[in-house]
């Protein structure tokens, strides 16, 4: 997990200024991969109080926008967040319990996955959602 002088370089690396709302909420990012926004006020609250819905609202957007998080939203689930962008890798959902686990490119390196037709589309990434029980629902 960065520490802060590595976050407060990210924010800077992209044009951002840095913001303890901005540190605050890209730090509960990495710290907590694939939470959905709700989850992500509270623990960006840990790390300032007065942080406001709108105000993680916004950031997770310019974040978003910037490239330094990614959103994803597996069927039937509300958008969650994830620091870990730029290496096109997978999920893994659990059916039951929801939890979202994080499987690198099946096959060699970006998009990893070629269509069958690519309808002159300049293609550089695939998104890919595998399906299936976590071990602890399988348990179950």
């Amino acid at each position: 997990m960065p520490d802060p002088v590595e976050l407060e370089r990210d924010l800077r690396g992209v044009g951002l200024r840095v913001t303890r709302p901005r540190l605050a909420v890209l730090d509960a990012v990495h710290a907590h991969p694939h939470l959905d926004t709700e989850a992500l006020i509270g623990a960006a609250r840990t790390r300032l109080d007065a942080i406001s819905h709108q105000a993680v609202y916004d950031v997770l957007r310019v974040l978003t926008d910037t490239g330094l998080v990614r959103r994803i939203q597996p069927q039937g689930s509300v958008a969650r967040y994830e620091a870990r962008v730029g290496d096109n890798h997978h999920h893994l959902v659990c059916r039951d319990c929801g939890v979202i686990v994080d499987v690198d490119c099946a096959v060699g390196a970006a998009p990893c996955l070629t269509p069958s037709d690519d309808a002159g589309f300049d293609v550089d990434e695939a998104e890919v959602v595998f399906w299936g029980r976590c071990p602890a629902c399988t348990a179950a």
